[in-house]
């Protein structure tokens, strides 16, 4: 499992839109998103820095 922080994520959209970078990088694996927390845990052993990077090209700050 990788743990990814991400700031900015508001609303539904911000949730969709941070599921469809990290399906952009690992397809089909389950994604749990703790909008508030901005916890994002992607079930799945991918590499961390190509999951960030497909986030902040999202438009988001993850780290």
């Amino acid at each position: 499992m990788v743990q990814i922080k991400v700031a900015g994520m508001t609303c539904g959209h911000c949730v969709q839109a941070v599921t469809k970078a990290v399906h952009s990088v690992a397809p089909g694996v389950p994604v749990d998103i703790d909008r508030e927390s901005g916890l994002v845990a992607v079930a799945a052993s991918v590499d961390h820095n190509l999951l960030v990077a497909a986030i902040a090209d999202a438009g988001f700050d993850a780290e």
